[in-house]
């Protein structure tokens, strides 16, 4: 008698094993043989901006190494929220990745009280690419250094403008607001064509906005450039100092593109998925075609992406607190 219910329990794990393990052998062949459909890259920024212009040709290339259709979608809204929370939902089997510009990642958990997602369920894997803002002024003012600009501050007022509110532009001029001390009022504008607009038109006095978006101005002398933010030089103006070198050496406002997927993607689908991308990453091809566009290729292991991210978010989160900037 004792021992029929050790045999009714034996059987009852046979019988669930029996159930589990055409799951497991399943799981373990799509896998083995990953991919076996279309991967799509989840850009949450509107077609055709720097960051988009970034990936395109990189998934390309990565297409080309796996031997399936590598998409890249635009889910735009929400300072990239909308985007990652898409990924967030998706399942971890290795065809949904988020291609992000840091803040996405590093600061709107900060700012929004509802990203649409929790943060612990997207995982940084490569600090793949780095960028800088360029502060510019209204030739009208006269400033020829970011000294220039900052005793003005000291002296009367000044407004600045960026493409919206926690965008890199007003998260780095805050940040270089904090380290001098002064201040300026922030008029935030729904993207950086109409900020450079009103700069030009001179209802707004100084920015920082994207090379891209700055440089026909500057060479056509509508507007002047003082610095870029990164610790590196822009590519693309080579001949303007950044803030480190313009007098506040600690200074560094560089700002990050990062791939990132849902958690729980399989390693060994991370790595070949990796692999694929930092061999693109790396390639001069993909240096030259994102030159325009003033992006530097960089490529990570996803701890030092992690840590880049973890370094970011502490940093910005500092700041946001500092300002008091709250998203919705």
């Amino acid at each position: 008698m004792p021992r029929r219910p050790i045999i009714r329990r034996a059987l009852t794990m046979l019988a669930a094993a029996s159930l589990l393990a055409p799951t497991l052998l399943t799981a373990a062949h799509a896998t083995q043989n990953w991919p076996l459909k279309p991967i799509r890259i989840i850009v949450p920024n509107p077609p055709a901006g720097p960051s988009d212009i970034a990936i395109r040709p990189l998934a390309a290339a990565v297409q080309k190494v796996l031997g399936q259709p590598v998409i890249v979608e635009n889910r735009a809204g929400a300072n990239g929220n909308i985007g990652a929370a898409e990924v967030a939902r998706a399942a971890a089997d290795g065809y949904t990745w988020l291609w992000a510009m840091d803040p996405v990642l590093t600061v709107n958990k900060h700012i929004y009280k509802n990203t649409g997602y929790s943060s612990d369920a997207i995982v940084v894997l490569d600090a793949a690419a780095r960028f800088s803002q360029t502060l510019i002024c209204n030739p009208k003012l006269g400033f020829k250094s970011v000294k220039d600009m900052i005793d003005a501050a000291k002296t009367r007022e000044l407004t600045y403008a960026t493409g919206g509110a926690g965008s890199p532009g007003h998260l780095v001029m805050e940040s270089l607001l904090s380290t001098t001390g002064v201040k300026m009022v922030h008029i935030p504008y729904k993207g950086p064509a109409p900020a450079m607009q009103d700069l030009m038109g001179g209802q707004v006095d100084c920015g920082f906005l994207a090379a891209p978006t700055v440089l026909p101005q500057i060479q056509s002398g509508r507007v002047t450039a003082l610095a870029t933010s990164g610790k590196q030089r822009s590519t693309l103006m080579p001949q303007l100092p950044t803030i480190a070198e313009s007098g506040y050496p600690e200074f560094d406002g560089t700002f990050w593109l990062f791939l990132a997927a849902p958690k729980g993607v399989p390693a060994d689908i991370q790595k070949r998925f990796l692999e694929a991308m930092e061999t693109a990453i790396r390639s001069p091809e993909q240096q030259d075609r994102v030159k325009p566009v003033d992006i530097e290729m960089v490529g990570s292991t996803a701890e030092q992406a992690q840590q880049k991210a973890r370094e970011l978010s502490g940093k910005w989160e500092a700041l946001t607190r500092k300002i008091q900037l709250k998203a919705d």
